[in-house]
């Protein structure tokens, strides 16, 4: 069973990179990649628990950037962790998100929930913030029934506590995964409402994956972006999406697979 989408509590997972694997080699789970938010924090941790649970290990990540104006994730595959750029780019990111943090907190305050720093750091740990952690709190404080009460009513796009985010093209995103050794793959585009326009900019600029078989997509959806990936010659790829039952709770290990022959096909692009 292949999944290359999960998360830890590197970024904005329940779970810490040990615990994730363990919990992936019981799922059946022959091979993870570990997607973080912007950070490579979680892999040191994950490859030694991945040799103790004989699971293959794909170092990766998962980067927000935009295109055409719209927000879109790309995961990035068998890339170097100790890359330079890599570690850069985390840095500028971890500053990035403390500061849009503070000012979520601060438009969280003047709509009447006093809720502060402390409060999503006691969430989150070590990890990189997140708006996730922001909504965990406001769950936790019984102010909305739910994270996507939280992200409808205040901290999605449309939401009363939107701050806006640094904004990465998806070109560079692309193009550094691709000069961190790594191949670069589309993140649930059902999701993320991307179409045939997008993905073949991305393409373009040197896309290697398409997330087919993602928890999100019905048969209709999987079907409508298998084509695209055959169109546009993009490898078709799966993932869970995992963050753990508290966070999302129809997300679940071992559920998402896709065949060895284009896990091989995607690696080789790395390689290549």
């Amino acid at each position: 069973m292949i999944d290359l989408h999960s998360h830890t509590t590197a970024s904005d997972g329940q779970y810490a990179p040990t615990e994730l694997l363990a919990r992936a080699a019981a799922a059946g789970v022959t091979v993870l990649a570990i997607t973080d938010h912007d950070t490579v924090a979680g892999l040191a941790e994950a490859e030694v628990a991945a040799r103790a649970h004989g699971v293959e290990l794909v170092p990766g990540i998962e980067i927000s950037a935009f295109i055409h104006g719209r927000e879109c994730h790309i995961l990035g595959h068998f890339l170097r962790p100790d890359d330079e750029d890599i570690a850069r780019f985390a840095d500028r990111l971890r500053l990035e998100r403390e500061q849009r943090m503070e000012a979520l907190l601060e438009r969280m305050r003047q709509l009447g929930y006093p809720v502060r720093m402390e409060h999503v750091r006691a969430v989150a740990g070590d990890a990189q913030l997140g708006r996730p952690h922001l909504a965990r709190v406001l769950v936790d404080r019984g102010w909305v029934v739910d994270v996507k009460e939280a992200f409808d009513r205040f901290l999605g796009m449309r939401g009363a506590a939107w701050v806006e985010r640094f904004k990465l093209t998806g070109e560079d995103a692309i193009r550094l995964i691709r000069n961190a050794g790594g191949t670069a793959t589309l993140a649930h585009p059902g999701s993320s409402r991307m179409e045939r326009l997008e993905i073949r900019a991305l393409a373009q600029a040197g896309l290697a994956g398409l997330e087919v078989l993602h928890e999100d997509h019905n048969p209709s959806v999987r079907q409508k972006y298998l084509s695209l990936a055959k169109e546009l010659g993009l490898v078709p790829t799966a993932g869970s999406d995992f963050h753990g039952e508290a966070i999302s709770a129809d997300h679940r290990l071992g559920t998402a697979s896709m065949p060895p022959e284009l896990f091989a096909r995607l690696k080789s692009r790395a390689q290549a």
